[in-house]
């Protein structure tokens, strides 16, 4: 299969916030999206760790 499940962290508290899918064959590198951080209470950017 290849789509897989992907865990995102936020890039300033590095707390594992969210999870989501992605394509593997389509999307080789690591995936970032901007989302609310409940910690930090405000939008930041969420990157794929491993």
């Amino acid at each position: 299969m290849a789509r897989e499940l992907v865990i995102m962290a936020c890039t300033e508290c590095k707390r594992r916030n969210y999870t989501t899918n992605k394509n593997k064959r389509v999307t080789t590198g690591r995936l970032e999206k901007k989302k609310y951080c409940p910690f930090e209470k405000r939008h930041t950017v969420h990157r794929e760790t491993k």
